[in-house]
């Protein structure tokens, strides 16, 4: 059996709707027929309490963050995981505040996500982690785990910055792990074609990003509501024209999962 593709949706810049995209995304490949694993890496727990799942942020040993620092309670991953009408969940923890600086004293503190999935992995097509809007040892985690990375942005000019950032941090991280971090587009997220920056942003990015795909996610009322009802907009509005814009995101996820596949025969 092929590994799943692997994807880090993240941008160490708040408030662009990582959580709302992250989730649409899982919903969308669910909705295709993949079977979904999705994982809340962020300590907020948004995508937990978005999926309906926020009693579980409180939960004792085990947990993510047990599972996460302690290699003996790595076996126990799977019984933390939760159901979910269209995914599986690995729900963020309280404890998960603590995260970042036990994992700098861990001897491989940048690849416990990693050997952590390989206990799950063979049961999903596709795993999406959710990251934490910054950079540190939780994103080196998600990014090495994943080796591939779907970029939600806001059509503002603060975006440009966040951009650099990231791929500075992603070729630091490169470098120090002898891999490669694949890029496999950007969603610009919440758009308002009212207004002329958002326009000129977009061209901005299209151009940036040159040979990538982007999708344009607009502004719609029933995004929040399928995420105050704890689904994901496929689920909750299939009649909701952004639905077009996540399924799209999902085919090409799975064209890129069939390349991957067929690079690594080519290799074998």
């Amino acid at each position: 059996m092929s590994k799943p593709l692997k994807i880090a949706v993240s941008n160490q810049k708040g408030g662009v709707g990582k959580t709302t995209v992250a989730i649409n995304v899982a919903g969308a490949l669910a909705d295709r027929g993949n079977d979904v694993l999705f994982v809340d890496l962020d300590p907020q727990g948004n995508a937990t309490e978005n999926l309906g799942m926020m009693e579980r942020y409180d939960d004792p040993e085990p947990n993510l963050f047990t599972c996460l620092t302690d290699s003996t309670e790595r076996e126990r991953v799977r019984e933390i995981i939760c159901d979910h009408d269209e995914m599986d969940l690995i729900p963020s923890n309280i404890d998960m505040t603590a995260a970042e600086p036990e994992l700098t004293l861990s001897r491989r503190s940048g690849e416990q996500l990693a050997l952590l999935l390989d206990m799950v992995e063979d049961d999903y097509d596709v795993i999406l982690v959710d990251c934490p809007p910054f950079l540190g040892n939780l994103m080196d985690n998600a990014l090495f785990a994943t080796q591939n990375v779907l970029i939600p942005a806001l059509a503002e000019s603060t975006s440009k910055r966040a951009f650099e950032l990231l791929f500075d941090h992603v070729d630091a991280l490169e470098y120090d792990y002898e891999i490669g971090i694949e890029d496999i587009g950007v969603v610009i997220n919440r758009i308002d074609v009212r207004k002329t920056q958002a326009t000129e942003m977009i061209e901005w990015i299209e151009s940036a990003f040159e040979g990538k795909p982007t999708w344009k996610v607009r502004e719609r009322a029933a995004i929040q509501k399928s995420l105050d009802s704890g689904q994901s907009l496929a689920k909750f509005d299939p009649d909701c024209d952004m639905v077009n814009v996540f399924d799209e995101i999902a085919v090409e996820i799975e064209r890129v999962a069939e390349s991957q596949v067929a690079d690594g025969e080519a290799t074998a």
